[in-house]
């Protein structure tokens, strides 16, 4: 009884844990829907001033765009039970997302020492949107990196198979939602000085 209990319990988990996740990326972006329709409206005003991106957010799109490809390596070979594959590309992914957090700060850095503040006396509207929306997505890039983290740890305790990897399939679509969304933030600022 408590088996077919705990069965039931395990598909009901199985079933919602897709949509729920569904739910919460959608809410996402509306949130950088907000922060960016605020970017564009703010860009009228008389004390815009429009600047180059840093070369860093440039190395960190190249690395954000990797580590999506590692991570469906990783799914696809945890599909064909190949366990040593999947633990190395989800390594990767993990080295990756941390180069990526990496990249960014340096970013922070190019900014801050070309005079562009987050805040402050000498900071610009357009600096402050910059760090503002990229930190917001560096929040979620840290999330992702700690869900990377657990879907690493259950790999390694033998937690995914070909059978069963919905832990890891909800870690890739987290993490490539992110990715995408880096990806729009990075174009965005980039075509929308």
């Amino acid at each position: 009884m408590k088996e077919t209990l705990d069965q039931e319990l395990k598909q009901a988990r199985r079933k919602s844990a897709k949509p729920m996740l569904w739910i919460s990326m959608i809410s996402m972006t509306m949130m950088f829907a907000g922060l960016t329709s605020a970017y564009v409206v703010s860009r009228k005003r008389s004390d815009w001033v429009s600047f180059d991106l840093p070369n860093a957010f440039y190395i960190s799109t190249i690395i954000i765009v990797l580590s999506s490809i590692t991570f469906l390596l990783a799914k696809n070979f945890i599909r064909k039970d190949n366990r040593q594959l999947t633990t190395l590309f989800l390594v990767l992914t993990l080295l990756l997302g941390i180069g990526f957090v990496f990249f960014q700060f340096e970013g922070f850095k190019e900014l801050f020492d070309s005079g562009l503040f987050f805040a402050g006396e000498y900071s610009t509207v357009k600096s402050s949107f910059i760090y503002g929306i990229t930190l917001a997505h560096l929040a979620h890039i840290i999330a992702g990196i700690i869900v990377l983290v657990i879907v690493i740890y259950n790999h390694l305790i033998k937690k995914y198979s070909s059978k069963n990897f919905l832990g890891l399939e909800l870690g890739a679509i987290f993490w490539h939602f992110v990715d995408i969304l880096w990806i729009y933030l990075f174009f965005f600022f980039y075509f929308i000085r």
